[in-house]
């Protein structure tokens, strides 16, 4: 059973930064591959970060510089550094993992998801 829980969210003003980290059960980084997704309302859930197991990573155009996804596989976290935010950027943030489709940023190709975490930024 994979289990995964966000934390970190909350409200920043435009140009901040925040860290979301992701708590996943033992041994998942082993065997799956990582992604951090995102939900604005009334919009379709997004791609934005995804790493390897072998810890090469793949980015949304959109955050490709000002975002930055890692892990820390002795504490079982994932963690996405989110720098420069827009309030474009406002939305649900989850992570999630997927066992086979390494790197994509398609939400349907993940088979595991926590239950997201706010981002507010405002203008």
């Amino acid at each position: 059973q994979v289990v995964l829980v966000e934390s970190g969210g909350g409200s920043v003003q435009a140009g901040g930064s925040l860290r979301l980290s992701c708590a996943a059960s033992v041994g998942t980084f082993r065997s799956l591959c990582m992604g951090w997704f995102r939900q604005a309302p009334g919009k379709e859930r997004e791609g934005v970060a995804t790493i390897h197991t072998t810890g090469s990573t793949n980015y949304a155009d959109s955050v490709k510089g000002r975002f930055t996804i890692s892990q820390d596989n002795a504490k079982n976290t994932l963690q996405l550094q989110m720098n420069s935010l827009k309030p474009e950027d406002t939305a649900i943030y989850y992570c999630a993992a997927t066992r086979y489709y390494c790197h994509s940023l398609v939400s349907g190709r993940y088979n595991y998801w926590g239950q997201g975490t706010q981002v507010t930024v405002s203008s």
